[in-house]
């Protein structure tokens, strides 16, 4: 068996009062368009909690430290060629207010409850909000039995 790169993305949890913060994703972009979906990005030449910080800078206008940063939950998740491991950071603390900072990705930002996610909602991460509520650490999508 011949080893297998794995694409890594890195997903923010923000929380408030029983509720996840979720973005809907523009109806031009590639993946999942006008489909719901957690802020994230791909893991690029930085540590999965840089990602984070950058990220929620970068789609949302807020600031994170990376102390305040907590794994969550880890997917693998194979729908492709290429697998992913997708990693979900809860957010404990950030400065700012979340707003949408990438119109052409992104069309809405609202705080949805765990038990009534909306849809469509990107399937993984139905699959990862699911076990953050139920504090399952890991779960794996597409690799058969």
């Amino acid at each position: 068996m011949r080893a297998q790169p794995n694409i890594v993305g890195v997903h923010l949890v923000f929380e408030h009062l029983g509720r996840v913060l979720l973005q809907r994703r523009a109806p031009s972009v590639a993946f999942a368009p006008g489909v719901w979906h957690v802020p994230a990005g791909h893991l690029e030449t930085e540590s999965a909690t840089a990602c984070a910080v950058r990220e929620s800078g970068e789609e949302l206008g807020v600031s994170i430290e990376p102390q305040d940063l907590r794994l969550v939950h880890v997917l693998h998740h194979r729908a492709a060629a290429t697998p992913r491991m997708q990693l979900f950071f809860r957010v404990l603390a950030y400065r700012g207010t979340p707003r949408i900072c990438e119109p052409d990705r992104h069309t809405a930002l609202e705080w949805h409850p765990y038990a009534a996610l909306p849809t469509p909602l990107v399937d993984y991460t139905a699959v990862a909000l699911t076990s953050i509520a139920a504090n399952r650490p890991y779960a794996a999508m597409g690799w058969g039995a």
